[in-house]
């Protein structure tokens, strides 16, 4: 008897301590990151203190697929000369630069932001939903050398959802599907931006 009572005791305690595990991650209090402040040595030095911050580029202009796709490229060297090509300015890095596009060649770049194999990000609806680059990147104007900002945990995810589904423009979809089923449960109809099929494989 006692060895059962002991077994249903630890069974429980399992059980309170992977609930209390996930909820804790899902409500953000607690933070399983991924690289938060990895910051890779490049191949070339780029500033985007000096792009971004200083000459005002657009994050778009040089991660213009940002805005159409799941992923924001690394700009190709074309991109880049489109400034460079009439600059004067020279430096030994610039000459690397600019004798890689001659050459036809590429600068092997190395990721800064990463993501678990399992979960999936797609940049242009976050684009298109308004949000500034800034949010999930960090203040990217700023940095002379770029590193990963934000824990990019799930948790930290969710919450941005959540405040997203409390938003008027997410109550403003509810209000259009419920208009369309006729007073049904609606939300159960809306693509939901804290599916779990959102965001994971």
């Amino acid at each position: 008897m006692i060895k059962k009572l002991i077994g249903a005791v630890v069974v429980l305690a399992v059980l309170a301590g992977i609930y209390t595990f996930f909820h804790l991650l899902v409500n953000n209090k607690l933070s399983i990151g991924y690289n938060k402040g990895y910051q890779p040595t490049q191949p070339l030095p780029f500033s985007h203190k000096l792009h971004s911050g200083e000459l005002g580029l657009d994050c778009k202009y040089c991660h213009a697929s940002a805005e159409v796709s799941r992923h924001s490229a690394i700009p190709s060297l074309n991109v880049c000369m489109n400034c460079h090509i009439n600059l004067n300015k020279e430096s030994k890095y610039l000459t690397q630069l600019k004798e890689a596009y001659n050459s036809g060649d590429s600068i092997a770049w190395v990721k800064v932001h990463m993501l678990p194999d399992h979960v999936k990000f797609n940049h242009a609806p976050h684009i298109k939903a308004g949000k500034d680059c800034q949010t999930c990147h960090g203040p990217v104007e700023q940095m002379e050398k770029v590193y990963q900002h934000s824990d990019l945990s799930m948790g930290w995810c969710i919450s941005c959802h959540r405040e997203q589904m409390d938003s008027a423009a997410h109550s403003s979809i509810i209000e259009e599907v419920k208009n369309k089923d006729q007073g049904q449960d609606s939300k159960k109809h809306v693509p939901s931006i804290i599916n779990c099929s959102t965001c994971h494989y």
